[in-house]
């Protein structure tokens, strides 16, 4: 039978047995889909033929999802009446997060569980032994690495980005008018200085520490400054415990999450002409509205044009006023990318930041 129709046909297993979970499907119903993914996961685990230590990863990866499910399930969907509208809703996004595991192997293995084979008990000694004489540091290199999903995926870390994400919109302006106008006139103040600088943050936020797991970057959020001095710092994130998630004026001090965190800025020249250009636009943005693109760090998509995350409202802003120096899609740039796909070298470093408790 031809691919493209098995495929086909396997879309519509799928969708025909999401229909039914949906309709039909109690709590049991949902909690058992979870762990029945989780599972099928498991086995293409073991089945596929990457290292070990990003098995043990994708291991925990998966487990960690199927947790966060069964809590999304328990704690917020079927602790509302079934005759309710918000139960409907959040039963119908339930139904589409039992896919989230292979959505994320999609994402972010889909280059290391290319080949799957059932392999021999014999060929998979051989292959383990082997395996476990050649790659002794990635093994070492595995074992730290579910140390730190283990540390930084604490009850903790959790329950506080669980209580931000409740903020977060991915289809709906949140935040509007978040900067003053002791701002705009700072921003304005800043038009003498022929940089404009690139903000690179190691904060140790719950959120940071997360990514990092999956990125494998210390530094997971950037921002754009009008001034050396970062008074006039901006970037999209979750509102700093002050404003809505979106874009929002930042606080230096509200960067410091734990005593090693840093902050690497790098300056970028640029003419006034330029500069005004991204001034202006941020102040369009402050008042037409914006929110965080959450889903966007997944799914990678924008439902709207001022739903952005931090990399992608920098990289936006500087190719939007033509002094861009790499070409990407905008809902796939990294943070560190605006500093490691400097090939020309138009970025000169300027200071780092320690606060060392």
């Amino acid at each position: 039978m031809n691919t493209k129709i098995l495929k086909i046909l396997l879309g519509l297993f799928v969708t025909g047995i999401l229909l039914t979970v949906f309709y039909f499907g109690d709590y049991v119903v949902f909690v058992l889909a979870s762990i029945f993914v989780f599972v099928f996961m498991v086995i293409r685990i073991i089945c596929s033929t990457i290292h070990l230590s990003e098995k043990i990863l994708q291991f925990f990866v998966y487990a960690l999802i199927m947790v966060l499910q069964i809590l999304y399930f328990t704690l917020l969907v079927f602790s509302h009446s079934e005759e309710s509208l918000v139960f409907v809703i959040l039963k119908l996004t339930s139904t589409a997060l039992i896919l989230l595991s292979p959505i994320i192997e999609k994402v972010l293995f889909q280059n290391n569980n290319e080949t799957f084979v059932m392999p021999s008990l014999q060929a998979d000694g051989t292959f383990a032994y082997s395996q476990l004489i050649y790659e002794k540091e990635r093994i070492i290199e595995g074992v730290e690495t579910c140390k730190r999903i283990t540390s930084v995926f604490n009850k903790e870390n959790i329950g506080q980005v669980l209580k931000e994400l409740s903020n977060n919109s991915s289809c709906r302006y949140v935040n509007n008018g978040s900067l003053t106008k002791e701002y705009e006139n700072a921003a304005y103040s800043s038009l003498e200085d022929d940089n404009i600088y690139i903000v690179l943050t190691d904060s140790g936020s719950p959120a940071s520490e997360m990514l990092s797991v999956f990125t494998c970057r210390r530094f997971n959020h950037v921002s754009l400054s009008f001034d050396s001095d970062l008074k006039t710092i901006i970037s999209y994130n979750g509102g700093q415990n002050v404003h809505m998630p979106g874009l929002n004026h930042e606080i230096i001090e509200a960067l410091h999450n734990k005593p090693d965190s840093s902050i690497l800025v790098y300056s970028l020249k640029i003419t006034k002409e330029q500069k005004r250009k991204i001034i202006e636009k941020v102040l369009e943005i402050n008042c037409e509205g914006s929110a965080y693109n959450l889903l966007g760090l997944v799914l990678k998509f924008t439902l709207k044009p001022n739903i952005m995350f931090c990399s992608q409202f920098v990289y936006q802003m500087l190719q939007y006023a033509g002094v861009g120096y790499f070409d990407k899609k905008n809902t796939k740039v990294k943070p560190t990318d605006l500093v490691e796909l400097d090939y020309h070298r138009k970025l000169k470093f300027a200071y780092e930041i320690k606060f060392n408790g």
